[in-house]
């Protein structure tokens, strides 16, 4: 029987997945974006955008917002294009068009309804693709003993918005042990998925910021992380913690392992604070969590997080929501909230640059003053700095041509010059 249901879903994600790459090809936005892109100049340049669209796009997207509230915000002036635009790059759309939806569409033009619900439509199929993926490896590692966590992507909007179709994402996310990630590798090729990372820079230690597994024809990826690539806990990825708390989340028809609500909430924060932030999503996803999910212990969540030296990671991400959505914070951190003068201070420049998303990367100076604030500043702040600037991905590899051999040395030493060229003409 379940060998029968695993098959149908195999055809079904097969066929559901050539019509979403077919949408995708289209032009319509199936999830993240890998690096920047050039945003219209209408969204990218003066003061219009941040009077206008802006407003209107927090406001549709904050959980807090009422529908009267929402329904006040679209009667202004703004224009519909960019405003989609700005919602695509912050992979907002399907919260927008929700919202809309629930507002019955008053006052929507023809077309923005029509993009909406073209995007909502491929989303949709894309993610019934991607499940019948993520079955198929879950089946897969559980049968050769690997232990697998599912993080972000569908699982984060099933918690945050009860709708795993809801929140753009474009791949798949696993978490799992390091010493895991040989036999991993070797499973997902098995399966027929062509690796990012090849067997031989696995065997020669080398560490990326993810290994990324594609199905060849497709745009079905998926990610594997460990607490190894994720590097950006200041105290280090509690793994074999984050393993014990995992639960079993109820997720179309069966059950999948995901992250605990304490652990979940940390990680995004960390995930935010690595990306500076710089999409609304991931400040709508704590804030919807907060929000939607009562029976968050705030107490645990703030020790998970100072255990691993994310406090402040955490504390930024919960007023992020607060100045940006207009979000309550949970009671019981408020107080922590308002007593860490660091956050304001993050806050404040990260609201900066975030309406323009991707397209307006901070300095290489601005990353680094960043760096060692969000690592709590003093020495631990730059400890922290320190150790990412001297953690080789796969960039380092493949701008030296060594992504084969153990020269982990020279990685490390040409990483802080790679950074200074790609960061450093930033303005």
């Amino acid at each position: 029987m379940r060998a029968d249901r695993a098959r149908r879903w195999q055809i079904a994600g097969n066929r559901l997945a050539g019509i979403a790459f077919r949408c995708s090809a289209r032009g319509v936005h199936l999830g993240k974006r890998r690096g920047g892109r050039a945003l219209s100049l209408r969204f990218s340049s003066g003061t219009g955008f941040l009077n206008n669209e802006w407003p209107v796009l927090c406001a549709c997207v904050s959980p807090s917002t009422s529908l009267e509230a929402a329904r006040q915000a679209l009667t202004g002036t703004f224009d519909w294009d960019v405003l989609l635009e700005a919602a695509e790059e912050h992979s907002v759309q399907g919260i927008v068009a929700k919202r809309l939806e629930e507002l019955h569409f008053e006052n929507v033009p023809q077309e923005a309804r029509e993009k909406l619900q073209s995007r909502m439509r491929a989303q949709h199929l894309f993610t019934l693709s991607m499940t019948a993926e993520l079955f198929r490896v879950l089946n897969d590692f559980s049968s050769a003993g690997l232990e697998a966590i599912v993080i972000k992507g569908p699982v984060t909007s099933l918690v945050a918005y009860g709708d795993p179709a809801l929140r753009g994402f474009g791949d798949v996310d696993l978490l799992l042990r390091q010493k895991d990630i040989s036999a991993a590798s070797q499973r997902m090729q098995s399966q027929g998925f062509v690796p990012s990372v090849t067997d031989s820079a696995i065997a020669a230690g080398k560490i990326p910021g993810e290994y990324v597994f594609k199905r060849p024809g497709t745009n079905r990826m998926i990610e594997i992380h460990t607490e190894q690539t994720f590097r950006y806990y200041p105290a280090g990825m509690p793994i074999e913690m984050m393993f014990r708390r995992k639960r079993m989340l109820p997720f179309d028809g069966r059950e999948v392992p995901a992250l605990s609500l304490t652990d979940e909430i940390v990680f995004y924060c960390v995930h935010g604070a690595k990306d500076f932030w710089e999409r609304l999503m991931w400040i709508c996803d704590v804030a919807a969590i907060a929000k939607n999910r009562p029976e968050v212990d705030w107490n645990a969540t703030w020790r998970a997080a100072s255990e691993c030296g994310a406090g402040r990671m955490l504390t930024v991400g919960l007023l992020l929501g607060a100045r940006v959505l207009r979000a309550q914070l949970p009671p019981s951190m408020v107080e922590t909230v308002e007593r860490d003068q660091g956050a304001a201070r993050l806050c404040a420049q990260i609201q900066r640059w975030l309406p323009y998303g991707a397209g307006a990367p901070p300095s290489l100076l601005r990353r680094a003053l960043y760096r060692i604030s969000m690592g709590e500043g003093g020495i631990r702040g730059l400890n922290y700095l320190s150790r990412l600037s001297l953690s080789p991905t796969e960039e380092d590899w493949q701008a030296a041509g060594t992504h084969q051999g153990r020269s982990w040395f020279w990685d490390t030493v040409r990483r802080p010059f790679r950074l200074m060229r790609k960061y450093g003409s930033n303005n």
